[in-house]
């Protein structure tokens, strides 16, 4: 009995076994329909590791392959699509549209949109802000930039392309518009809670921190090496800190991005969308709680 419950225990802890070789234990599942591989199995992909069958697009050898495995998955749930950086161009390409509308129509389309608490407006005559129920200022700003410096622009529009790239790939496109969002609202909120009521903001940087810290977890997640992003985010934190940017949506983006990443890449499958989902809904309740606080503040 003692035998038996000895081998019992240890075959509880074994890894599992590479499903093309059952006589070979492996840490290592395929991203697409997570079966476990050895290392002559694993196809190196843009994120992770895919084994032959998922790569050829077959389940040869599989009487009744699985869902996953018919339909390729993402690492963290989504539909592998032909073109994985879509969304990433599609951002881009609005954050740019945007910027010429607003050299286009000068500072008044700016000031119309971007992100202030509450302040007086000479333009129109009166007192403005979020606070004075312009709530769409929260997500409008995420879109904005300083008009006057292109280094701004140019500069978070190559974060997101360096970023949202691969990001996007490894999560698919529900769930990486998902991020982007829910960090560039958490940004936003943070901001309007600290920051000067009357001081204006806006940039996409909130949003672009969240998939920063999307992508330290997702980098974690697949033991790579952390010091590259680290690093990369030391820098920018250095940057955020030396004066004159808006911290708090960095700082609010950056936390929301880590917390909806864990969720979007750790979530266990059998309930991978009600924690995925439920996650990033936590969290824009969050931000939703502090926009209300602020604004009580305010009025």
């Amino acid at each position: 009995m003692e035998d038996q419950a000895t081998g019992s225990a240890r075959d509880a802890h074994s890894l599992p076994k590479c499903y093309r070789h059952p006589d070979r234990e492996t840490g290592v599942r395929c991203t697409r329909c997570e079966r476990p591989i050895c290392p002559e199995c694993m196809v190196s992909a843009s994120v992770g590791f895919q084994c032959p069958d998922c790569v050829r697009g077959t389940t040869a050898g599989q009487s009744g392959p699985p869902a996953a495995a018919s339909q390729p998955r993402t690492l963290a749930g989504g539909t592998v699509t032909a073109d994985p950086r879509l969304l990433t161009k599609i951002l881009i390409g609005v954050n740019i549209a945007v910027f010429l509308a607003q050299l286009s129509a000068g500072d008044d389309f700016t000031s119309r949109f971007e992100l202030f608490g509450q302040a007086w407006v000479t333009q129109n005559g009166g007192v403005e802000g979020v606070a004075q129920g312009q709530y769409y200022r929260l997500l409008t700003a995420m879109f904005l930039h300083d008009p006057s410096n292109y280094m701004h622009i140019v500069f978070n529009m190559l974060s997101l392309w360096w970023i949202g790239g691969p990001l996007e790939a490894a999560l698919g496109r529900a769930r990486y518009l998902t991020l982007y969002f829910v960090s560039g609202l958490a940004g936003s909120a943070l901001t309007y809670l600290l920051a000067d009521p009357a001081s204006p903001s806006l940039g996409a940087s909130g949003a672009i921190f969240g998939l920063f810290g999307a992508t330290a977890v997702l980098i974690r997640r697949l033991n790579y090496d952390m010091r590259p992003i680290i690093a990369l985010l030391v820098i920018n934190l250095i940057f955020t800190f030396s004066g004159g940017i808006a911290w708090q949506a960095h700082i609010g983006g950056l936390v929301a991005g880590v917390v909806t990443g864990y969720a979007m890449v750790h979530a266990p499958r059998e309930r991978r969308n009600l924690i995925q989902y439920g996650t990033c809904a936590l969290v824009l309740v969050a931000a939703l709680v502090i926009t209300v606080v602020r604004t009580a503040q305010l009025t």
